[in-house]
């Protein structure tokens, strides 16, 4: 079975999407008469909700700015981080970001682990998001532990279902100098190569 993907557009071709949608039904409603107008606005509303359904604005992820010279990573875990040679992977990248910024900062790297709370579209409507959250949370600890046994100082946070989404929200208070994202529901390759198009930092996948 064929996927719906969200599409991207840019937030100028917003107004001429709805331009377009708007002129058939009232030039129906104005030549031919209500009914017919009414029925071509009715399509277009749907036409309309379908774009805004699957649309994403296609703009740059805005970063905090970095209060010292200090390497932080942002490690996005689709999955639990329980397996040590996962664990060492991310370490290798922190030890790697550290040695790039060794002569602006002694500090040791900030890591922080976050997780989408995964829910189905049905809980997301009826806003019955508390059983994908307290999941996410368990998966965060697990993650943080297994960190801990790698040598690794994590904190975590839970983020939007939406992985990307999670991400821009995150990073509008975390000053990540890289972002690591951990395959698994949810995040995948178009995942990944969003994030990669509109965040100025590097993107590592694993």
């Amino acid at each position: 079975m064929r996927r719906l993907l969200p599409m991207v557009l840019r937030a100028r071709s917003l107004p001429l999407l709805v331009f377009a949608l708007v002129v058939p039904s009232v030039a129906a409603f104005t030549l031919v008469g209500p009914q017919l107008g009414l029925a071509a606005g009715a399509l277009s509303v749907g036409v309309l909700l379908v774009f805004a359904a699957r649309a994403r604005y296609d703009e740059a992820i805005e970063v905090a700015a970095s209060p010292d010279a200090r390497y932080r990573l942002l490690v996005v875990a689709a999955r639990p981080l329980d397996q040590p040679e996962l664990a060492g992977r991310i370490a290798s990248v922190a030890a790697e970001g550290e040695r790039a910024l060794a002569a602006g900062s002694t500090a040791a790297a900030e890591l922080l682990v976050l997780v989408p709370a995964r829910a189905s579209r049905l809980d997301r409507w009826a806003s019955d998001v508390g059983p994908a959250r307290d999941e996410a949370q368990r998966s965060l600890a697990l993650s943080l532990a297994t960190l801990a046994a790698a040598g690794l100082d994590a904190r975590g946070s839970v983020g939007d279902a939406d992985a990307v989404q999670a991400i821009e929200d995150q990073l509008h208070t975390f000053a990540a100098r890289e972002v690591v994202l951990v395959d698994g529901p949810g995040v995948g390759s178009r995942e990944v190569e969003e994030v990669r198009r509109r965040l100025d930092r590097p993107v590592t996948r694993l």
